[in-house]
């Protein structure tokens, strides 16, 4: 692709709509090699919340960012921010401004929806994305692009539309950051077996959970070695009434169950948010 010339506008123009970066939930993650290049090769199911962190884009003459929100402590405004980086690949110049509702380094995406969200709002708005960008900016960025349920396989690059049912879901983070890069150094092997070639047609949550029960997340033990605390949350997710499946998401430490009903997975919303008040805890629907 060509480079890209700036495309800005006076700041009194119009705010593009708030777009929603949602959060991404790893159904299943299967650690299935690695690469000369130091590159893990997966294959997992990736599902996508109904809420996340949201994003509001102002065309302007310079790059700039502005992050509120619970979880906007700690969040950089400048280039190391993933957001900054997508705005600068795709030649855009404006402001803006991140409402971080998604805790970060928790498994589930934030910046790299927050990136994919950018680059789909300026897609929508006639920007041409260079080729690759998503892919350079991180593995889950071009699954976050998708936006919705996928098989994702090599290095994050491979994608497959998946069809699932509707899953009511409980996310869960205890407030530890897992760093990403010890998890992958305390894997026990990296040449584990991938998904069944042939995702099922599912009828609904019940026959989906069963299945995924049946799979795995890799990263998964070792997370709990760093942090204890993952497996006190799996264990009270698997503890609350009708939970059908529960599993760390990413590489952790946010965790998920999935439940029949969307009034069963609110119903465990509340009775661990009573217990552990310090926690995360948010009842959503996957796609």
């Amino acid at each position: 692709m060509t480079a890209k010339t700036p495309v800005s506008a006076p700041v009194s123009a119009p705010f593009l709509a708030p777009v929603l970066a949602p959060a991404k939930v790893n159904l299943s993650l299967h650690i299935t090699g690695r690469r000369d290049d130091g590159y893990h090769l997966l294959d997992s199911l990736v599902a996508f919340a109904d809420m996340g962190d949201r994003l509001t884009l102002t065309p302007g003459d310079a790059l700039s960012i502005d992050v509120a929100g619970p979880f906007a402590s700690g969040v950089p405004t400048d280039a190391r921010n993933l957001v900054w980086q997508a705005a600068e690949g795709a030649g855009w110049t404006g402001h803006i401004k991140l409402a971080k509702n998604l805790p970060h380094g928790a498994g589930i995406g934030g910046g790299s929806s927050d990136a994919a969200a950018v680059l789909n709002a300026l897609a929508a708005q006639g920007v041409d994305i260079p080729e690759g960008l998503a892919l350079s900016l991180g593995a889950d960025v071009p699954v976050c692009v998708a936006g919705r349920a996928t098989r994702m396989r090599g290095i994050g690059e491979d994608l497959t539309a998946v069809a699932l049912p509707q899953l009511h879901a409980l996310l869960v983070n205890p407030g530890v950051h897992v760093p990403t890069g010890a998890i992958f150094n305390g894997l026990e092997r990296r040449d584990n077996a991938p998904m069944p070639e042939e995702i099922p047609a599912f009828t609904g949550p019940e026959d989906c959970a069963a299945w995924l029960a049946e799979q795995r997340n890799d990263m998964e033990p070792p997370a709990i070695q760093n942090a204890p605390v993952i497996d006190r949350v799996l264990s009270d997710l698997r503890g609350t009434s009708d939970a059908l499946m529960a599993r760390m998401s990413g590489s952790g430490a946010t965790c998920f169950a999935l439940y029949p009903t969307k009034k069963a997975a609110h119903m465990a919303a509340y009775d661990i948010g009573t217990e552990q008040a310090d926690w995360w805890c948010y009842a959503t629907t996957l796609n």
